[in-house]
């Protein structure tokens, strides 16, 4: 072989090898920032039914703020003596509801949301109603669960 092929094969060598360690480095550096901006998707556990209050905690015409899961629930137990859980997220931005007592609605102080005590939204800019949730007493301990 003459010097000069040789020179070209080593040449097209250390080209090939500085070219693939910049391509390493290159990729090294964008595979942090696409996984960054795709995060994996993380599983979270599903609850079907959780103890939003025991009774008697509760005094009528009134509403508790609980936790069902990652989001917040409302429990009230109305002036009659019933029990009514819903959704605590409003449907227009995402803010907690709260029980206002002197309307008997559920109300929200975002852009002053309102709903009624069956989830309907009746006035303000929510979208659509409150998702209901079962209420059922099972001894001293009130549940709320997930609608089927």
């Amino acid at each position: 072989m003459s010097k000069e092929g040789a020179g070209n094969s080593r040449r097209s060598f250390l080209n090939w090898l500085l070219g693939g360690g910049v391509g390493a480095l290159l990729a090294a550096a964008v595979y942090p920032i696409i996984r960054f901006i795709y995060p994996p998707e993380i599983p979270q556990a599903t609850q079907s039914s959780v103890v939003a209050a025991k009774v008697g905690e509760l005094p009528p015409d009134s509403g508790k703020i609980f936790k069902f899961g990652t989001k917040p629930g409302i429990l009230i137990h109305t002036k009659q003596g019933k029990y009514l859980s819903f959704s605590a997220v409003c449907t227009h931005l995402q803010c907690t509801v709260q029980y206002e007592k002197s309307k008997q609605d559920i109300w929200c102080a975002c852009h002053n949301g309102r709903y009624d005590l069956t989830g309907k939204n009746i006035s303000g800019p929510p979208p659509s109603p409150l998702e209901t949730y079962n209420v059922v007493i099972k001894g001293e301990e009130i549940i709320v669960s997930k609608k089927a």
